[in-house]
């Protein structure tokens, strides 16, 4: 692997720390067609968790018919003890959280809408429907003195309603801050977010009284505009960026949506900005190849593929 860092050349106005939020084991995976054996995946999140990554989401305890990838939430969550990160899993419902109770999770993140569409699809139900499911969820969380995420998908487009309008997403976000959740993860579910969309989001929701420490982004790069919806995340003082691991995942349910931010082109740009994330970029790259040669095909992540080109 040849060595490689950017110059750092810090800009004004820009946070000194990034906390990365890395969903590459969850949400990078849940779409594989082909089951990853339970060791790869724990073995995964600790090459993880050993590059630096403070927060690794392990899993979800969603029904096994609807996402059998993670269907060995319960085997995998005990194999990753002693691991150095914080290790979030997704709750769909009650049930969930009672699963993710039982084997001692600390940190649980409920999965909402901001368009109806999706929520039929994703939820069968209806956005305030979804939201009901969720409150006793939320509830229950707090009072057992979890950590809870409330992530937000369709913030800025919908594959069947086109673009979303901005006050529809405040009024969902604003329902899962009011409910208890302490972060909020807006996401790009398609991709199609642009600076100035995102810009105007984050000081919606800031006039509507939901503060920028609360709030996370999690860009997909369909159009090749993640970093550049990152940077004006950054600059609006958003400190917790989502990113995959070697750009693994999209959306089960939106086919137009291709993967994540990858977590290397994020640590690239931020070190190169002089922002610190705890991230050994060599280390992760080396996780992400050896990931890319479990799963059969290259990692699409661009410093990925620079930064293990052979000469």
């Amino acid at each position: 692997m040849i060595e490689g860092l950017p110059m750092s050349v810090p800009a004004p106005g820009l946070p000194a720390r990034v906390r990365i939020y890395e969903v590459g084991a969850r949400d990078g995976l849940q779409n594989e067609k082909t089951v990853v054996p339970t060791e790869v995946k724990a073995e995964f999140i600790r090459r993880l968790a050993d590059a630096g990554l403070s927060t690794v989401e392990a899993t979800s305890f969603v029904h096994p018919k609807w996402v059998p990838q993670l269907a060995d939430a319960e085997q995998l969550f005990p194999m990753l003890d002693g691991v150095g990160a914080r290790l979030p899993v997704l709750v769909p419902n009650e049930r969930g959280l009672d699963r993710a109770l039982a084997l001692g999770a600390k940190e649980v993140a409920v999965f909402a809408s901001a368009t109806e569409s999706f929520a039929k699809a994703n939820l069968n139900r209806t956005v305030d429907e979804a939201l009901a499911m969720f409150e006793p969820v939320v509830t229950r969380a707090r009072a057992e003195g979890l950590h809870v995420r409330g992530y937000l998908s369709m913030c800025f487009g919908d594959p069947w309603e086109g673009p979303v309008p901005v006050h529809q997403v405040v009024r969902v976000t604003k329902a899962l801050a009011d409910m208890g959740c302490a972060e909020l993860s807006l996401g790009d579910t398609i991709g199609v977010a642009t600076p100035g969309h995102v810009q105007e989001l984050l000081s919606t929701l800031n006039e509507a009284g939901v503060h920028t420490n609360t709030i996370g982004v999690h860009f997909h790069d369909t159009y090749g505009q993640a970093l550049a919806n990152t940077l004006a995340a950054l600059q609006h003082g958003v400190t917790t960026v989502d990113s995959s691991a070697g750009g693994l995942g999209g959306c089960p349910y939106a086919k137009s949506a291709t993967g994540n931010l990858a977590t290397e082109d994020l640590v690239w740009m931020l070190h190169g900005l002089g922002i610190e994330t705890g991230v050994d970029l060599g280390r992760l790259t080396a996780t992400s190849v050896w990931m890319a040669e479990q799963l059969g095909r290259p990692s699409p992540s661009r410093t990925v593929r620079a930064l293990s080109h052979k000469e």
